[in-house]
């Protein structure tokens, strides 16, 4: 197993967790290696059916025990009321510490479930990043077939487990979940997301093109979200400036194997149009699971003008703001710098500039903006603004 970047504080605190994450990001391999005494998998079709019509036989199930335990309930959005007898355990004084896990925050929303505030801890696990693989990261593979761990793992298999997770969870699962009356229109619309992923939405073009209302499209994005597919970068807001600036989302899907498969790119070498697209796109995905893993109350930003002068990433770690432009290739020239130097002129908190690249040597260009090579800015530079 790869250790995660979660882990360490998975083992320490003595707070029961609700652990987050979509389908394959590695939510049940996690929990197993913590050594639970219990485990509830409401997956599996018999013990779902048997909490779902009695969720009290949690209590009657944790009455034999004759010890503290650790104890993981797997896929809780299956049965929210069960978060009902948990806090009444809670509130009851239980020795006992649950590890919940779910892959699904719209049920637990729809449901109207009991999130127990300030009882337990929310994390988010998400798929493999660059610091928990370590010397097994080849950043073409990552962009390729993405970092699901039983994916990205199994260099055997790992496409045919991809497309299963494209065609039957995004189509099937998620459809019977939120759209079951616009199978079709569903399905077109994870066509259109997957394409879009990484570029500002413009929801009437979207809608043009498609023949899907912007309503439906801002609904089905929502949906993306709320199973946790999909992250929205909303635009940076500047303060007394004439500058217009887009107001439009961006939004990316949680993992580039997905979008690919969903576009038929994971098979074989991606076509040089897609290369840049996909490494900004998987950049921007590492920086916001380190976020995520780490728990820090940084938000993540893009910039565009009117005028076009763009950002890729705004992170804003309350104490100063981080500008990133991606670039896939070796070397970095002047000419590139324009939408850094744009943001410059707004920025309202001190500020650090960066250009991540694929070459070897960082450089430093006028005005302080940094080209540093994007292994050195994920592994070295990133940690030491959380430090």
């Amino acid at each position: 197993m790869i250790p995660r970047l979660i882990t360490p504080r998975l083992e320490a605190s003595p707070k029961s967790v609700l652990l987050l994450g979509a389908r394959q990001v590695g939510k049940s391999t996690l929990t197993r290696a913590l050594s639970p005494d219990v485990v509830i998998n409401l997956a599996d079709e018999e013990r779902f059916l048997a909490f779902a019509k009695d969720p009290a036989r949690l209590r009657r199930e944790l009455n034999v025990l004759d010890k503290p335990s650790l104890v993981v309930i797997d896929e809780v959005q299956r049965v929210p009321s069960i978060l009902n007898t948990l806090q009444a355990l809670m509130d009851g004084g239980t020795h006992h510490r649950f590890i919940l896990t779910g892959s699904s925050a719209r049920k637990l929303k729809r449901g109207q479930a009991n999130l127990l505030p300030g009882r337990i801890l929310l994390q988010y696990l998400d798929p493999l990043s660059i610091w928990e693989l370590g010397d097994a990261f080849q950043l073409e593979r990552a962009l390729q077939v993405g970092t699901l761990p039983g994916i990205y793992l199994d260099e055997v298999s790992g496409a045919d487990v991809l497309d299963s997770y494209a065609t039957i969870y995004l189509r099937e699962e998620v459809q019977a979940e939120a759209v079951v009356r616009e199978v079709g229109t569903y399905a077109r619309f994870l066509d259109i997301a997957a394409a879009s992923s990484g570029e500002w939405i413009n929801y009437s073009k979207l809608a043009s093109d498609s023949e899907i209302s912007k309503e439906t499209i801002r609904r089905f994005f929502q949906i993306l979200e709320d199973t946790l597919l999909a992250f929205r970068i909303s635009p940076f807001q500047i303060r007394r400036s004439s500058r217009r600036v887009s107001q439009r989302d961006r939004m990316l899907f949680f993992d580039i194997g997905v979008r690919n498969a969903l576009l038929g790119l994971h098979r074989h070498p991606l076509p040089p149009t897609e290369q840049g697209k996909l490494f900004e796109h998987w950049f921007i995905l590492q920086c916001i699971y380190f976020i995520r893993a780490r728990q820090l109350p940084w938000h993540c930003f893009a910039y565009r003008t009117d005028a076009g002068a763009e950002v890729d990433l705004v992170i804003d770690t309350r104490r100063s703001l981080i500008a990133i432009e991606c670039k896939l290739g070796r070397s970095v020239g002047s000419a590139q710098l324009s939408g850094l130097r744009s943001f410059a002129d707004v920025a309202h908190r001190p500020l650090r500039s960066f250009v991540v690249f694929c070459g070897d040597r960082p450089q430093r260009f006028d005005g302080g903006i940094e080209a540093v090579p994007y292994q050195q800015f994920l592994l070295d530079t990133l940690p030491t603004f959380a430090a």
